[in-house]
């Protein structure tokens, strides 16, 4: 049984992320994955890393909570809207406080190199836009796709990225969305 869990980076819970995230979890859970689920808007703490990483701030008990999650989990789904070319600042948040040197990496002393500490999971990217996705992918370089796979997930030791875009959902029609749905859960299904 795989261990799956689910972190929606959507901050309203009305949201097409949502919607996705539930279909996900019925395909993971019809497959018999076991699954556990992180809707960031939910937590309580401070998504500011007020000190960087010169001083600890210690983490509140949903962030820890979010930590034991990550560590259990064979493969993490990620679901968040595309905002500025970028993640949801509550979601840049949770990265910032959660994956943490100690947790996620640790630099080595006098080297420019790290140890990454979560290899061996695998992760899917399941994101949306308001612009075409080859648009994105063309014209505007991908950023956030860049950032959370190679300058993220890869620098912890999360080798096996794959990135599901959709878009445009702004303009998307009923029959978009709900064909969107089925391939969430088919996905779900299949990475189970």
């Amino acid at each position: 049984m795989k261990k799956i869990l689910i972190i929606n980076g959507h901050p309203d819970k009305e949201s097409f992320n949502f919607a996705l995230a539930d279909a996900y979890r019925k395909g993971a859970e019809t497959s018999g994955a076991e699954v556990q689920q992180i809707n960031i808007r939910e937590l309580d703490f401070n998504p500011n890393l007020q000190y960087g990483y010169r001083k600890r701030t210690e983490l509140e008990p949903d962030l820890l909570d979010a930590q034991k999650k990550i560590k259990w989990a064979e493969h993490i789904v990620w679901l968040y809207p595309v905002w500025w070319g970028s993640v949801p600042a509550i979601m840049k948040g949770f990265l910032d406080r959660v994956l943490l040197p100690g947790f996620a990496f640790k630099k080595r002393e006098g080297s420019l190199f790290w140890d990454r500490f979560l290899n061996g999971r695998s992760a899917r990217i399941i994101c949306t836009m308001d612009q075409p996705t080859w648009f994105y992918v063309l014209f505007n370089g991908a950023p956030s796709h860049k950032a959370m796979k190679k300058l993220t997930l890869k620098f912890i030791g999360i080798k096996k990225v794959r990135i599901t875009p959709i878009g445009p959902i702004r303009l998307s029609t009923d029959s978009f969305r709900a064909n969107w749905l089925k391939k969430a859960e088919q996905l779900g299904k299949r990475n189970a």
